[in-house]
């Protein structure tokens, strides 16, 4: 994945953890609880062998002194900065994430500033050493979501809350600094907050206005700039914030000595009064005129502002030193590596033009949790970051990878970044699209110099080919799907030529024989297609050192167990078809072993009208009946299959993994689920055992996929209802 090409002088590369504690009603939410880094050590390790020079790290006021200042626990932070310390990695530390301190404080208490001062100074009296200090991380987003839009503690929403929230996040930054040089006066402000343009039609100029101004707030009043030229200035103030508490930030300047942006593509917005062209969730106002809030990558023609139309911008208002704080997208794979990879490159190419950018930072090593909802749910929603933690130890993803090779000042050259991110392709815009023009140039498409390649996918004909072939598109994943006839993987002749032709950067082989009762009549026919054809193709990929992802079957297993079979389980297939698939995985393995094998279950896709949930679903509702066996299995939704497949595989996974949506069920009672969630009677739905059925092919009774390497897919309930959904669409 890396190229031998030095950029000389890099970036330096940074990377945090996510560690909000925010509250919502009584109830507090600690990521690093809910990640796990609270108790693992370990994971310093990880992050460390990533080259990193610098680390956003957490020094939580509401986790050091939750009961009160006079009783602080170091125990937590002694460990891990020493740690942290000994493996050289510089701590930006952070004293407030999206937070509104422990309980006997909060971010409208008027001690709020000199109880976190207080705080701060005994942080740096206890680690002297600590060089770069955050002391509240993005107080105006902060704001905005406590006190405007009441998402978040004290859950205000109005213009006085929200300027309260923010003067006194701001005059805690300001306190806490004082307080932390007066032990070490050389301790710098990386001072964070998020950064976004916010685009409108004519009638809303006025307010755009406002809110492109009102984004600089934090960063105005910590530089001492806020004063009565602003427009502002009087906005706070007919807000109700008086003179003298404006003044005072004009009278104890506290300007960052690194300015950290953080961006995302849904900071960029877009207000339409237009509300018919807009869902109702859009729907808002400013208490004068109703429009609709949508995120301005959904709408806008050209484009979005983008990190380095911001950087700039930035640069030209206050001449500081800048840096990307956080880095991160919650998608697939190849996304997160495109949005990396243009980060990347806008900062670089804003170096060259003079803006002195100082690094970015991968966020979310760990990934994050219900950040789709703003934390204001608590629904176990993750996605991963640099580091996937739904496996049993936090699994480097191909984002650990591209980290590795930035911070060596190498560049990535994955095939997947020759094509652009989604926010620059068609499919983005969800709504009539309108002309957003900035002055500056819009967030340009960053083009690598890479040549694209394909992966080339195996198996045209097939619900797994068709499912790969239709994602791929979704994914901008360039593909060619071939048929039988443009490659037969029994013929190593025509293996050969059809990859020679192709030249793929990868290969997926979705063919193979799968009528499982046939194959017990057709046993050379089934054998040469699932086991002898994949050991074909596993070695003529191994011999052009490009990656092969295939798949398998519960069948191997025999069901004599009565818990989910995992990975190191024996296999003891009890027909021809298991077998074919036994055999497979071994050749493979040995042939190629860094192949990725899916074992995967019990198919049901939306894009098929032959498998079992939707062949049920439609014999009930003509009212015929229905009858299904009663072996337990797990059920597997393609579209879930192929995402957490291609993740994996751009990972750089291999060997045995087990994919199956979570969840046990028998054939039957898939069938009474799926009924019940389209409201269809389940009457006629009848059980039977396998043996009545007149099956010729033996199967287990029992073929439930567990992983002991991660449980990737979603619970099995919440397939069925998306299923149903896209059903619908087709």
């Amino acid at each position: 994945m890396s190229s031998k090409s030095l950029i000389t002088p890099p970036l330096e590369i940074w990377a945090g953890v996510e560690c909000t504690v925010n509250r919502v009603g009584d109830e507090y939410s600690d990521q690093l609880e809910r990640n796990g880094h609270a108790t693992r050590l370990e994971d310093l390790d990880l992050f460390a062998e990533l080259g990193i020079s610098a680390i956003r790290y957490p020094v939580l006021w509401e986790r050091t002194a939750p009961d009160s200042l006079d009783e602080p626990n170091w125990l937590w932070a002694d460990e891990r900065l020493k740690k942290l310390q000994e493996l050289g990695m510089r701590p930006i530390v952070g004293l407030v994430h999206h937070g509104s301190g422990p309980r006997y404080t909060s971010l409208v208490d008027p001690a709020f500033p000199e109880k976190l001062a207080t705080f701060a100074g005994m942080v740096a009296q206890r680690y002297p050493w600590i060089s770069h200090y955050t002391p509240v991380n993005e107080p105006l987003t902060t704001a905005r979501f406590s006190g405007l839009y009441g998402h978040w503690y004290p859950h205000g929403t109005d213009d006085l809350t929200f300027a309260r929230v923010l003067l006194n996040q701001c005059r805690a930054i300001t306190l806490s600094m004082q307080a932390i040089r007066e032990v070490n006066p050389s301790a710098q402000l990386v001072q964070t907050d998020d950064l976004g343009h916010v685009f409108s039609t004519p009638l809303l100029a006025y307010q755009a206005e406002l809110e492109n101004e009102r984004r600089w707030l934090s960063f105005d009043l910590l530089c001492g700039r806020l004063n009565c030229d602003r427009p502002t200035w009087d906005y706070l103030r007919s807000a109700g914030i008086t003179e003298d508490e404006l003044n005072w930030f004009l009278d104890n300047p506290c300007p960052p000595d690194i300015m950290g942006i953080n961006h995302y593509l849904t900071s960029d917005r877009f207000i339409d009064e237009r509300l018919e062209r807009y869902p109702k969730s859009a729907h808002g106002g400013n208490g004068k005129q109703a429009y609709a809030d949508v995120e301005a990558v959904r709408v806008c023609a050209e484009g979005t502002a983008g990190v380095g139309t911001l950087l700039q911008s930035a640069w030209q208002r206050y001449r500081l030193p800048l840096a990307v704080t956080e880095v991160h997208l919650g998608c697939t794979r190849e996304e997160q590596l495109r949005w990396l990879y243009e980060v990347w490159h806008l900062a670089n190419e804003q170096r060259q033009k003079g803006v002195d950018v100082r690094a970015i930072t991968a966020w979310s090593l760990l990934g994050a949790y219900d950040w789709n909802s703003l934390l204001t749910r608590f629904d176990g929603y993750y996605e991963p970051g640099v580091f996937d933690l739904r496996s049993p130890h936090p699994r480097p993803t191909a984002l650990a990878r591209a980290i590795a090779d930035l911070a060596q000042g190498i560049e990535p050259n994955h095939p997947l970044l020759a094509t652009p991110g989604w926010w620059h392709r068609q499919e983005r815009l969800l709504y009539p699209p309108v002309s957003c023009i900035l002055e500056q140039a819009p967030n340009k498409n960053i083009r690598s110099s890479l040549i694209p390649k394909p992966v080339a996918i195996v198996g045209a004909t097939g619900t797994l080919g068709q499912a790969f072939a239709r994602l791929c598109d979704e994914r901008g994943i360039l593909y060619r799907l071939l048929s039988r006839q443009q490659i037969d993987i029994t013929n190593p002749a025509s293996v050969d030529a059809a990859l020679s032709e192709i030249n793929p950067w990868a290969v997926v082989n979705a063919a193979g024989y799968v009528r499982v009762d046939d194959a017990e009549r057709e046993v050379d026919a089934c054998l040469l297609a699932n086991a002898e054809g994949a050991a074909i193709l596993a070695a003529a990929c191994a011999k052009r050192e490009i990656p092969l992802l295939t798949f398998s079957s519960d069948l191997v297993f025999d069901g004599s167990l009565s818990t989910p079979y995992t990975e190191s389980d024996t296999v003891a297939p009890l027909n021809v078809y298991g077998r074919s698939k036994v055999i497979a995985e071994e050749k493979v393995l040995t042939n190629n072993p860094a192949s990725l094998v899916v074992r995967t279950s019990a198919f049901f896709s939306p894009w098929d009208d032959y498998n079992f949930v939707t062949i049920a679903l439609r014999e009930l509702a003509a009212g015929k009946t229905f009858i299904a066996a009663d072996d337990i299995v797990s059920p597997t939704y393609v579209p879930d299959l192929v995402h957490a497949s291609l993740d994996l595989f751009i990972d750089g996974e291999c060997g045995l993994w087990h994919l199956a949506n979570l969840g046990a069920v028998s054939w039957a009672d898939l069938a009474i689920l799926a009924a019940k969630q389209a409201g269809v009677d389940t009457s006629k739905i009848i059980t039977r055992p396998t043996q009545e059925l007149g099956l010729m092919a033996q199967r287990p009774t029992y073929s439930v996929l567990g992983s002991n390497r991660g449980l990737l897919m979603p619970v099995l309930d919440n397939a069925i209802a998306r299923y149903l959904q896209q059903r619908a669409l087709e």
